[in-house]
């Protein structure tokens, strides 16, 4: 059996700055870090553009940590692999190969993975859900050889992808959303229209009201359909409809909620020397009150390095975190500080929209809870974080999912 001191089950950014923070603390304690991709932990919010843009990246560029810190800092980096069972009660987790590991303590940042929508010709060949870096070198290729892509969603994901691929002159790039326009959720209904119709003037089709009935193909896509009964050829799909946390290994466990695994400002679990971080961590807010879970790279990053450095006892830290990730779009920079689990009720707007160049304050009822920066001096970012830390809320808001 392998013995180690520390467990990390999943090696995205999160995993790995879990790593770095306990080394902090803990120059001597076994680690054994633990994932199923076949690179080195990355930062997934750069792949898109990293691949699909005009200027290529490598995959070392974008690893979050440098390639040998790993040796040098003894982490028993263990790539390609799975794990199968955790056991809570005896501290043993074993691996696919069927290796058992006994641990001291773990922390979980398993990620998300791509929601699948239930219809037909879902798995077919050259429909893509974007979670990987194999996912996305797998989609430079074959966007290279077809003509027509359909991207199925409106949010970041979809919205960064469709304009990274409309800069390709010989893609016909169709962006397909239920809504009437793209990124309700965040946007008040007049910044939705205009970037809808920002989108549309740079080549890209959209397919507003629709929704996806099904892909039509044998083993390859040939066609897509939507509810209301259109039809048309194409050659690669993407889907990119959200995500939900990857709870697997610990379904049926005190570890494991509908919306992520709850803990608490120390990011442990209830589960004595269990923490949990990134995707699936289901934390409580001090600037917003009730308990969110955050999917990105930024929110990962910084729970990781804290779990890690209070996983070794020398360090007692709390987490407090105003939510925040960036986006490109063409030649617009947004930048999402807050919470935007609601769309607001009434947004403020200072700057112009016609010069690509404005703040929207997002209020539910009186209370700011968001802030977009479009095409902003990046020390705006902490301004917009400094104006919600100190905004009066009064009574907490209830729990609610980011």
């Amino acid at each position: 059996m392998i013995r180690r001191d520390y467990l990390v089950v999943g090696a995205g950014v999160g995993g790995a700055k879990v790593c770095e923070g306990i080394r902090e603390y803990d120059k001597k304690g076994s680690i054994m870090l633990v994932g199923n991709e076949s690179a080195r932990p990355y930062y997934r919010s750069q792949l898109f553009k990293g691949f699909l843009g005009k200027t290529a990246t490598t995959a070392e560029k974008l690893q979050c940590l440098p390639g040998d810190w790993y040796e040098k800092n003894d982490v028993d980096l263990r790539l390609d692999t799975l794990l199968t069972q955790f056991n809570l009660e005896r501290r043993i987790a074993v691996l696919a190969n069927g290796q058992a590991v006994e641990f001291r303590k773990a922390c979980l940042s398993m990620g998300s993975r791509s929601k699948r929508p239930q219809v037909a010709g879902a798995n077919l060949g050259n429909v893509f859900y974007l979670r990987s870096m194999r996912d996305v070198m797998a989609l430079r290729e074959v966007s290279a050889l077809e003509r027509h892509v359909v991207i199925v969603g409106g949010g970041c994901i979809g919205v960064e992808t469709a304009a990274l691929l409309a800069q390709n002159s010989k893609l016909n790039v169709t962006l397909m959303h239920r809504g009437q326009h793209v990124w309700r959720r965040w946007l008040d209904p007049e910044t939705a229209a205009w970037l809808t119709e920002y989108l549309g003037s740079h080549g890209i089709k959209m397919l507003m009201g629709e929704t996806l009935n099904g892909f039509e193909g044998r083993t390859v896509l040939k066609n897509v359909q939507t509810k209301s009964g259109q039809r048309f050829g194409a050659g690669l799909a993407i889907v990119a409809v959200g995500t939900e946390p990857n709870l697997g290994l610990v379904a049926n466990t005190p570890l494991s909620y509908p919306n992520g695994a709850p803990v608490n400002e120390f990011l442990e679990t209830d589960e004595k020397g269990i923490f949990a971080v990134g995707d699936i961590a289901l934390y409580p807010s001090k600037v917003f009150g009730g308990v969110r879970r955050t999917d990105n790279g930024d929110c990962a990053e910084v729970q990781g390095k804290i779990a890690g450095g209070n996983m070794t006892g020398k360090k007692r830290t709390k987490f407090d975190y105003v939510p925040q990730w960036s986006s490109s779009v063409f030649d617009l920079q947004f930048n999402f500080v807050g919470d935007f689990s609601k769309p607001p009720t009434r947004v403020e707007i200072e700057g112009d929209r016609a010069k690509k160049k404005f703040i929207l304050r997002c209020f539910q009822l009186n209370a700011l809870m968001g802030v977009i920066l479009c095409n902003q001096a990046p020390e705006k970012v902490a301004t917009a974080e400094a104006q919600l830390r100190e905004w009066p809320r009064g009574k907490k808001a209830a729990s609610a999912e980011a």
